[in-house]
C-alpha cells in the first residue's frame, strides 16, 4: 500500500509552498475560513498551481452551511471557470433541509467540472456535509453512482473525530461494500493521537486545517507543523 495521504488546507501560494515543504501530499483549496470555506478565485487557483506540483482539490461552496442557497448558479460559473483555468479534482457536498443529500445540486456542479466518466474525468470528494446528514448510509449508496467521487472527508460527527471515531471505525469496516467504495479521509478536529487507531483500522487518509497553523487561521502554513504529520504517518502502521 502506498504510504498515507495527507490532505492539507491552503488559502494562499505561500500555504502551499509550505505544506509542499513539509510533506503534504495534496491541498484542498479554500477562501474565507470564516465561513468553513468557500471557493476561491480562477485567479487564486491559478497562482497556486504555478507555486507547486502537488494535486489541488478546489473547494466548490458559494455560503456557510450546506445547502445551494441562492448562488448555486453563480457557484457554477466559478466552478466552470476553474475548470477551464486547469482544475479537475474539486471539493463539495449539499444537503436538503431535512439532511438528505441534495443529489440534483450535486450531480449538476459534477457534471459542470467533467466528472462524466472517462480517462479525463475529474475527481471529487463529498465533504463533511456528510457529518450533518440525517442518514450516512443512505447519502452514501445514493452517491455511489455519480462519477469522480473517491473519497469522503469525514469526522464521523459534526463535533469532530473524539465523538466520530465509533462511526469512523465502523466505516472503515465497511470499505469496498457498496456506498463504502470511495476512499475515508479523516479530518474535523484531528489530532496526532488519533492517528495510531485510525491507521490500525485501515483508515490512509488525513485531512488537517488548523493543526497546520500554529497561530491559529489568521496565520500561515507552517512547513514543521506539516512535518510532525508527515514524521507520524510514515511512522509503521500499529499492530492492533
Amino acid at each position: 500500500m502506498s504510504r498515507p495521504l495527507l490532505e492539507v488546507i491552503a488559502l494562499t501560494p505561500a500555504d502551499a509552498i509550505a505544506a509542499q515543504a513539509g510533506g503534504a501530499d495534496r491541498l484542498e483549496l479554500v477562501t474565507d475560513m470564516a465561513a468553513d470555506g468557500l471557493t476561491p478565485s480562477r485567479e487564486t487557483f491559478a497562482a497556486v498551481r504555478s507555486a507547486v506540483d502537488l494535486p489541488v482539490r478546489v473547494m466548490l461552496r458559494a455560503s456557510d452551511g450546506f445547502a445551494t442557497g441562492n448562488a448555486f448558479d453563480a457557484l457554477c460559473e466559478a466552478a466552470a471557470a476553474l475548470h477551464s483555468e486547469g482544475a479537475d479534482e474539486f471539493v463539495l457536498g449539499f444537503l436538503t433541509d431535512d439532511g438528505g443529500v441534495d443529489l440534483a445540486a450535486v450531480t449538476a456542479l459534477t457534471e459542470v467540472v467533467g466528472a462524466g466518466g472517462g480517462v479525463d474525468e475529474s475527481r471529487w470528494t463529498f465533504h463533511r456535509a456528510i457529518d450533518r446528514a440525517a442518514d450516512r448510509d443512505g447519502l452514501r449508496k445514493r452517491l455511489a453512482d455519480i462519477p469522480g467521487l473517491d473519497t469522503y472527508l469525514t469526522a464521523g460527527s459534526a463535533r469532530g473525530v473524539d465523538d466520530g471515531l465509533p462511526t469512523l471505525l465502523a466505516e472503515a469496516e465497511r470499505a469496498g461494500t457498496p456506498g463504502y467504495e470511495a476512499r475515508v479521509m479523516a479530518g474535523g478536529g484531528l489530532r496526532l493521537d488519533h492517528l495510531p487507531t485510525l491507521r490500525a483500522a485501515g483508515i490512509n487518509a488525513f485531512h488537517i486545517g488548523g493543526a497546520a497553523r500554529p497561530g491559529g487561521w489568521s496565520g500561515p502554513v507552517d512547513a514543521t507543523a506539516v512535518g510532525r504529520w508527515r514524521t507520524a504517518l510514515d511512522a509503521p502502521v500499529p499492530v492492533a
